[in-house]
C-alpha cells in the first residue's frame, strides 16, 4: 500500500455506447477534449502533502513536495498509437529554503494516449482511463479495463464548474469520482479534477483503516493504517 496505492493513487478504448449510464442527446453532448490539453510543452506544477499511517511501526509520516509534470514530445507506442511523453520532476520540501530555490530533479516519466474517445494514462507501469469522451455528467466507464486491478466505476459527478486552485481561477472544471467506499473499519476516496486549457489541477486520495470500531466516530478520526493524499495546481504554462 503506501505510494503505490497512490498510482495504483494516479485504459482502454472504450466505446461511449457501451459504458454509459445513460444516453447523451446532442443537446447534452460536450465533447470535452479541452481537458486534456496535449500541446507539446505545457506543464503543470503541484504542491503534494501526503500523510501515511503504519499501525506495524506505530508512525505517522507528512511528506510535502513539489511535482512538475511536462509533455515533453510525441512518441509511437507498441501498440502503433501516438502517445505523449510524460516527464515528471519533483522538489522536496525544506522548511529552511524557499521552493523557487530548489531544483527539480526528474522522478519518472510516464505517457499518455489521447484519443477521440479517451484519454489513457500510463502511471508507474499501470494503465488507467482517466476521462471518456463525450463529457456528460453522470456517465460511468471502467478505469481499469486496460490493467489488472479489477472493474472500477469512474463517473463523471460534474462538469463545467468554476473553481480556483491556489489563486488559479477556471471557469470549467470537472470532477471525476473514482472510488468512494466505506465501510466501519476503511474508507476509499479517490478523486480528480480537471480544468479546460490546463488539464489535471486536484487530485485527491484516502485510503485509509482502523480495526477500532468507535459507534458515531468515522475512521477518519481513528486511522491505524493508510494514507491521504492531496495534489493540487500551483501553476501551468508552456516551456
Amino acid at each position: 500500500m503506501g505510494i503505490k496505492t497512490l498510482a495504483a493513487i494516479f485504459l482502454a478504448t472504450i466505446l461511449f455506447a457501451s459504458c454509459s449510464k445513460k444516453t447523451a442527446t446532442p443537446e447534452t453532448v460536450n465533447l470535452g477534449q479541452a481537458y486534456y490539453p496535449t500541446i507539446i510543452g505545457k506543464f503543470v506544477e503541484y504542491n503534494v502533502d501526503s500523510i501515511v499511517f503504519n499501525d506495524l511501526t506505530l508512525t505517522v509520516d507528512t511528506f510535502r513536495y513539489r511535482i512538475k509534470e511536462k509533455l515533453t514530445s510525441f512518441f509511437t507506442d507498441n501498440e502503433g498509437r501516438q502517445a505523449i511523453r510524460i516527464e515528471r520532476y519533483v522538489k522536496k520540501f525544506n522548511p529552511n529554503k524557499s521552493y523557487d530555490s530548489i531544483p527539480y530533479t526528474i522522478k519518472e516519466v510516464w505517457m499518455a494516449n489521447v484519443e477521440s474517445k479517451n484519454v489513457q494514462v500510463v502511471e508507474g507501469n499501470i494503465r488507467y482511463t482517466k476521462l471518456i469522451f463525450p463529457v456528460q455528467e453522470g456517465i460511468s466507464w471502467n478505469g481499469n479495463a486496460h490493467n489488472t486491478l479489477g472493474e472500477q466505476s469512474y463517473t463523471y459527478e460534474y462538469i463545467d464548474k468554476a473553481e480556483t486552485f491556489n489563486t488559479k481561477n477556471f471557469n470549467n472544471v470537472l470532477m471525476v469520482k473514482q472510488k468512494d467506499d466505506e465501510t466501519l473499519i476503511s474508507k476509499q476516496y479517490f478523486i480528480e479534477k480537471y480544468a479546460k486549457g490546463a488539464g489535471l489541477v486536484y487530485r485527491e486520495i484516502k485510503d485509509i483503516y482502523s480495526n477500532a470500531v468507535i459507534p458515531g466516530v468515522p475512521v477518519e478520526q481513528r486511522i491505524e493504517n493508510g494514507v491521504i493524499y492531496k495534489q493540487v495546481l500551483i501553476n501551468y504554462g508552456y516551456e
